[in-house]
């Protein structure tokens, strides 16, 4: 599975405004609406926010990935954004986080939700890829950042 094929042009933000952990997650729900993937927002911003008391989808090394699976998607989908500052997010190592996915999937889904965190989690794996998304400056840019480092 490829990242393009669930993150839309429409959902990529190069510089988050958001200056909190729940601003982020409502700003990329917000992402996530512009691509018509959402059929309830508050459902989905609802099981965000249970995933996120389960334990911080902030991996380590600067990356959060918030993730969940609603009855308010209508089928897989991702956001991308970029923190210039850095957040507290309540991530494992403690840093700030600087890069942000978020996945949302239809309640009913398994196996290609958990393909799509797999594919986030290696392609983020890559010190190279975090570097130069950190430093994208346009959708264009962090489009041609993820076309290559997949390929």
């Amino acid at each position: 599975m490829q990242i393009k094929s669930f993150l839309d042009k429409k959902a990529i933000k190069p510089e988050l405004e958001s200056r909190t952990k729940e601003e982020v997650l409502e700003e990329l729900t917000d992402l996530l609406e512009k691509t018509g993937k959402i059929s309830n927002r508050e459902d989905f911003l609802k099981a965000i926010r249970e995933r996120e008391d389960l334990g911080s989808t902030g991996i380590g090394y600067n990356i959060a990935i918030p993730h969940a699976r609603s009855l308010g998607i209508k089928s897989l989908v991702g956001a991308f954004g970029i923190s210039k500052k850095g957040i507290d997010f309540d991530a494992l190592d403690k840093e700030p986080v600087y890069l942000f996915f978020m996945l949302g999937a239809p309640q009913n889904a398994s196996g290609d939700y958990l393909k799509a965190l797999a594919t986030i989690s290696r392609f983020l794996r890559r010190k190279r890829a975090r570097q130069s998304l950190k430093e994208a400056k346009t959708i264009e840019e962090i489009e041609e950042i993820i076309k290559k480092e997949e390929s």
